[in-house]
C-alpha cells in the first residue's frame, strides 16, 4: 500500500478575516504567511516614500491613488490571494472598493524586513509580475539597495541609497534616496 501524504491546508480570504484582532497575515496561492510588526526604520522609510509619492501625485493633479500598509490588495480578484504591500499606487479607480484593491496595483513598493526577505525577493516578485503589476520596487535598508522591476518593458535597475531612482510609471518622478537617508539619519 502506498503511503498517504499529508495534504496541506488550503486557505481563503475568509481565513484571513477570521484571524484574531491585531494579527496580520498575507495569503498567496492559498497559503497564509504571518507578518511581524515592522521596525521603526522600516516605518520611517515607508512613510517618507509614501509622502513623496502622494505629494507628487497631488501637485501634478494626478489621477492615481497611493496607499500605505495595511491596505488590502486582492491580486488575482479571487479568494486565495491577499497581500498588504508597504506602498501601492493604483491608477484604475474601478479596482478600488471600501475593502481595498481588486486586481493588480500599477506600482508596488516593499521595504524589506529581516522576516520578509524571501517573500519580497522571490515569492512576491513572481506573484506581482504574473498578476499584472506594472512596476515593483524592493527597498532593502540592510543592504542600502533598491531593486526596480519595470514589468512592462522588462527592465531591471539596481540602485543604492546614494542614488536618485526614477519611477517608470511617471515621466518625471525621481526619488532621491540620499535625501531620505540624510533626513532620517540612516
Amino acid at each position: 500500500m502506498a503511503p498517504v501524504l499529508a495534504q496541506e491546508k488550503f486557505y481563503t480570504i475568509d481565513d484571513i478575516y477570521s484571524l484574531p484582532d491585531g494579527s496580520r497575515a498575507e495569503l498567496i496561492d492559498g497559503q497564509i504567511y504571518n507578518m511581524t510588526p515592522p521596525s521603526r526604520k522600516h516605518q520611517d522609510i515607508t512613510g517618507e516614500l509614501f509622502g513623496i509619492i502622494r505629494e507628487y501625485i497631488r501637485s501634478n493633479n494626478g489621477s492615481c491613488r497611493p496607499y500605505i500598509a495595511p491596505f488590502a490588495v486582492f491580486l488575482d480578484k479571487d479568494d486565495t490571494n491577499y497581500v498588504e504591500p508597504d506602498i501601492s499606487v493604483i491608477c484604475d479607480k474601478s479596482k478600488l472598493t471600501d475593502k481595498g484593491c481588486f486586481g493588480a496595483p500599477d506600482w508596488i513598493i516593499e521595504v524589506v524586513s529581516p522576516g520578509s526577505r524571501r517573500m519580497d525577493y522571490f515569492t512576491k516578485l513572481f506573484k506581482y509580475r504574473t498578476a499584472g503589476v506594472r512596476e515593483y520596487w524592493i527597498v532593502d535598508p540592510e543592504k542600502n539597495r533598491v531593486l526596480v522591476y519595470n514589468f512592462e518593458s522588462e527592465d531591471t535597475g539596481d540602485y543604492t541609497f546614494a542614488d536618485s531612482v526614477k519611477a517608470s510609471i511617471y515621466d518625471d518622478l525621481f526619488i532621491n534616496f540620499s535625501e531620505i537617508v540624510d533626513m532620517l539619519n540612516l
